[in-house]
């Protein structure tokens, strides 16, 4: 998540990676971040409990968007090999439900990292986070591909529905291919 780089004249670049579930320095050292679910009786500022309550939320909502897709892979399969108008409803909501369970997990991370930006810099200090560089790489562009194609499935399995209803009447064609 963020880049350390060091002032001219100092002694090179140093990098630091940040994820969900731990935080590594340099090429070697990683720690584990604190247990955001076994944190309740930690002693800290509202801030940082406020942090927790954010990195919980987004250790919940995006593995849970995951397997959205994956079940919603299987439910879409499915009602179009069926061609069941319920199922492709039902199946097309439940797309426009995960695309936004997952825009929902994108947003709450990119606000967690702010927030833990601006704590760390409250706690240390705005000089030494001076030459701190933020960046999401490919995993938030991923993020923003996944929430895009659960749109568009979702949209277009509604529309497949809305062509199979049609199919009943008198001169519609008879199936619908997705």
């Amino acid at each position: 998540m963020g880049e350390f780089l060091s002032r001219p004249g100092g002694h090179g670049r140093l990098s630091s990676h940040s994820g969900l579930w731990r935080i590594c320095e340099g090429h070697n050292s990683c720690i584990p971040l604190i247990d955001p679910f076994a944190s309740e009786s930690l002693d800290a500022s509202t801030s940082v409990q406020h942090l927790i309550s954010l990195h919980r939320a987004v250790l919940v909502v995006l593995p849970v968007s995951l397997v959205l897709i994956v079940c919603g892979w299987i439910c879409g399969l499915l009602s179009s090999l069926a061609q069941s108008i319920r199922l492709l409803l039902f199946t097309g909501c439940y797309f426009l439900l995960g695309g936004a369970l997952t825009l929902a997990g994108v947003i709450i991370y990119i606000s967690y990292s702010q927030l833990a930006f601006a704590e760390t810099a409250r706690q240390y200090g705005p000089q030494h986070m001076q030459d701190v560089r933020i960046s999401f790489g490919w995993s938030l562009a991923l993020a923003w591909g996944s929430c895009a194609a659960e749109s568009l499935s979702g949209a277009l399995l509604l529309t497949a529905a809305r062509g199979l209803s049609l199919g009943g009447q008198p001169g519609a064609p008879h199936s619908v291919v997705i």
